[in-house]
């Protein structure tokens, strides 16, 4: 029989079930509002130069240099497959681990954070087999307002987690070739 995990979506046997409520950092992508768990966010920092690493996924913008350390970026609205939106004041980078990689999403701005009880958390509506909504840990009702609760570690699949360590792996490459030696 499936167990719950206090505090997490995470059962054994991998079925889905009830969340657990707690804190979530908001923000904007497309004038809708999101949720990752706040556990999970390093930081948040304004929109700084991104290297572009060749041969990568469009949705992966390149890396940058945060204090001495190589991070990939993705930009959350072309993983999603929304439209490419022009840089404003309000952009940022949230800084959080995913699948054990340190990695920077791009969101058009961040909200707040908010406790979000169990109460206030619906399971992820069913769209069909077609639609994968794995990376949905639920709906958040708040404020009369529905909040879109992502599983960062599910949003991008092993595969691009793969190249996410690629595009590090270029960057740091090409930062020591940018070194002046002597």
């Amino acid at each position: 029989m499936p167990q719950k995990i206090p505090g997490t979506m995470a059962q054994q046997d991998g079925e889905k079930g009830q969340r657990v409520g707690g804190k979530f950092l908001t923000f904007f992508l497309a004038g809708e509002e999101y949720g990752i768990e706040i556990l999970k966010v390093h930081e948040i920092i304004g929109m700084m130069p991104i290297t572009r690493v060749p041969r990568t996924p469009p949705f992966i913008r390149g890396v940058l240099n945060l204090r001495g350390k190589v991070i990939p970026i993705i930009d959350l609205r072309l993983k999603f497959g929304m439209e490419a939106r022009e840089q404003t004041d309000e952009t940022c980078i949230i800084v959080v681990q995913v699948q054990g990689v340190e990695t920077g999403i791009i969101v058009d701005k961040v909200s707040e954070v908010l406790d979000i009880t169990d109460e206030e958390i619906e399971e992820t509506p069913n769209f069909g087999i077609e639609v994968n909504t794995d990376y949905i840990l639920g709906i958040g009702k708040t404020e009369d307002r529905v909040k879109i609760l992502l599983d960062i570690d599910k949003v991008l699949s092993t595969g691009e987690v793969v190249e996410l360590h690629s595009a590090r792996t270029k960057g740091e490459e090409q930062a020591e070739e940018a070194t002046p030696v002597g």
